[in-house]
């Protein structure tokens, strides 16, 4: 891991995440009920869990509105979602005010250009492997892994390492 990003990964106390093509790979299947399904990657909410247990907070950041968000956060005791989010800025310096955070402390993921104001307003942050690559352009961390197929997961072993949690952690799993 290079030095610069180590340090920022450091500091970390939050991670913000978009869903659509972070936490999915993006595609949307809808039911004939108009029912939506996603696809979420159970490495992906490990890796959460295992953030959240060392004190980092994990918060969704959406422009999209569905129940399916609502439940995957449930499910990983997500309890910040903010859906249908049309200025992702604003709201993200509310989630600063509430918590009391600099920018400095606050990680973020994304992959589309609506990400993009939050991305250069963070103390880290990365675009999954099939982001645009406006967005990618943006970033200091581009994931060697697509939306919804383990990017979210390496960020988060990324930010154990760099604080130094990861041997702890290897003892827990005996690797």
């Amino acid at each position: 891991m290079k030095k610069n990003i180590k340090e920022k990964l450091k500091k970390i106390k939050l991670l913000i995440l978009d869903v659509d093509g972070v936490m999915t790979d993006g595609r949307i299947i809808m039911d004939s009920e108009g029912r939506e399904l996603k696809n979420f990657d159970v490495r992906d909410g490990h890796g959460i869990k295992m953030i959240q247990r060392y004190g980092i907070q994990v918060a969704i950041l959406t422009g999209r509105k569905s129940k399916t968000v609502e439940h995957r956060a449930k499910d990983l005791d997500i309890k910040e979602v903010y859906q249908k989010a049309l200025n992702k800025k604003e709201i993200f310096e509310k989630i600063l005010l509430k918590h009391n955070l600099s920018d400095r402390e606050v990680a973020y993921m994304g992959d589309d250009i609506v990400d993009i104001p939050v991305l250069k307003s963070v103390g880290f942050s990365a675009a999954v492997a099939d982001a645009l690559d406006i967005v990618k352009k943006q970033v200091d961390y581009v994931t060697t892994n697509r939306g919804g197929h383990g990017a979210v997961r390496e960020i988060c072993d990324m930010i154990l390492q760099a604080q130094g949690k990861w041997p702890e952690i290897a003892a827990r799993y005996d690797f």
